[in-house]
């Protein structure tokens, strides 16, 4: 009787012990949010504008081994911008994956027409202005330096308010097809030019196909003024 009393309070005592043993054991949420926090902030450093960020909720119910060997990622496909999310691994034998939702936002001056800019126009200083907004919840290629417009033309209409992005404008042509243009080379010592034909109309900074007298054909820069540098 004896022995099975001393056999029952060793088992409560075991028991006692192991709760808390076992309580300590699983991963504590807040190291995961600051770990989570700090990944953000460093791989946002060099967002354009100005940019702020919020965690998500983790799942209370959650629980999983403790892990001194957690590591953030990004996981495949995705990037840090908008409604995103961030993962964490435990590096040790306990092997788990969780993720953390975030959200994004990157506040900036963005390119906005002033007025609606119809296709073929090209953009002057009075047809743009700056506007702060969210990059995050904005297409992609879009303007934020009024510079980048100035001087192209637009490929397609755009309403007044709206960003202006790349790929609706294009450079100004520099030379047209057909256009008798100037062949440019120089290298050290030396320089040497020829005339020939442009094969196409091209911007400041394009690749052109110049045909010159002798029927060859060179490919050169094409630069304002009728002129295309060629590389020696």
């Amino acid at each position: 009787m004896v022995h099975r009393l001393i056999f029952c309070f060793g088992a409560l005592l075991v028991a006692g012990l192991a709760a808390p043993i076992y309580a300590a054991e699983r991963q504590k949420m807040p190291p995961i949010l600051k770990i989570v926090e700090n990944f953000v902030r460093s791989e946002t450093a060099g967002l354009p504008g100005r940019v702020s960020f919020n965690l998500g909720t983790i799942d209370p119910h959650l629980t999983l081994p403790a892990c001194r060997a957690l590591e953030p990622f990004i996981p495949a496909g995705t990037r840090l911008w908008g409604q995103a999310m961030v993962g964490v691994r435990c590096n040790e034998q306990a092997g788990w994956t969780m993720y953390v939702p975030v959200s994004i936002k990157v506040m900036a001056n963005v390119v906005h027409a002033v007025k609606p800019l119809a296709h073929g126009q090209q953009v002057g200083a009075a047809d743009i202005a700056l506007q702060e907004a969210d990059l995050a919840q904005l297409p992609g290629g879009i303007l934020t330096d009024m510079d980048q417009a100035l001087g192209k033309t637009l490929v397609s209409n755009i309403a007044a308010g709206q960003p202006l992005r790349q790929d609706i404008l294009r450079a100004p042509l520099v030379i047209q097809q057909g256009q008798t243009v100037q062949l440019q080379t120089q290298g050290r010592g030396f320089s040497a030019s020829a005339e020939g034909k442009a094969l196409a109309a091209a911007a400041d900074g394009q690749v052109v196909q110049v045909r010159i007298t002798s029927g060859r054909t060179i490919s050169g820069i094409a630069r304002p003024g009728g002129i295309v540098e060629v590389r020696p």
